[in-house]
């Protein structure tokens, strides 16, 4: 098992900044190998909608905006994927961004267009999902850029959920899961632990219990996962504290 595996699937510790998907990347320069192509690959697959949403924000239907961002991960998930780049103060989220921003103003070239489907295929992306996702999103016309962050956002918060959704199931606690994971993201009166714990048949105490475990693994997760997006641990905090403005905003 690489680092960057261990590190997807193993309880954060002191030194889960080590090695990350990020750094792992990083450090393979333009030298690239299987573990630096997979990170990069779960990198993408996870964040590939803010690049379409930042698309057609910028004003592109919605079939040239499948078409761009199939061609720019065509050719960003390529060999030669960080040569001329800059990254970006070692953040994924802004390499990712500046990378397209340097795809669509020098690199894209309609006549060369290949048809949705064509060529060589990197990620299997649900584009019919995205269209409906993006009808659904708050419009903001005026600012691509926001329009990112607030996808890129919440696109991590659903991958700790998912990830602590699959822990919960290797333990056998799917149902607790599904009863508390409305704790993590609103407020207790929302959902009274008397209901959860009549559910669960559980009692009230061992329910606030759990909530509470899992809270503070919700926390370790996505702290964790933040992490994986950066080369710098001392730039965790400081993410956190962007892609919260990006929600509230």
């Amino acid at each position: 098992m690489d680092s960057a595996e261990q590190n997807d699937s193993s309880v954060p510790r002191g030194d889960i900044f080590v090695t990350t998907r990020w750094t792992v990347v990083l450090h393979a320069g333009r030298k690239s190998s299987p573990q630096s192509d997979r990170a990069l690959g779960e990198l993408c697959q996870t964040y590939w909608y803010p690049l379409y949403a930042y698309v057609r924000r910028k004003g592109k239907t919605r079939e040239d905006a499948e078409d761009l961002v199939q061609a720019f991960f065509e050719k960003f998930l390529e060999r030669n994927y960080l040569e001329g780049l800059s990254a970006e103060r070692g953040k994924f989220r802004a390499f990712l961004l500046a990378s397209l921003k340097h795809f669509l103003a020098n690199e894209w070239d309609r006549s060369q267009r290949q048809k949705r489907g064509g060529g060589v295929t990197h990620l299997s992306l649900d584009w019919q999902s995205a269209d409906e996702r993006f009808h659904l999103d708050p419009p903001d016309p005026s600012n691509p850029e926001k329009t990112f962050d607030r996808e890129w956002a919440l696109a991590l918060l659903e991958r700790v959920i998912f990830r602590l959704r699959d822990e919960c199931a290797a333990e056998g606690k799917e149902k607790l899961f599904g009863q508390a994971k409305g704790f993590l993201m609103v407020g207790e009166s929302v959902i009274p632990y008397a209901q959860a714990a009549s559910s669960l048949n559980m009692d009230e105490g061992a329910v606030r219990v759990a909530v509470h475990r899992l809270r503070a693994r919700y926390r370790a997760l996505l702290r964790d996962e933040i992490a994986q997006t950066l080369d710098d641990p001392a730039q965790v905090a400081e993410e956190l504290r962007s892609l919260q403005a990006a929600l509230a905003g």
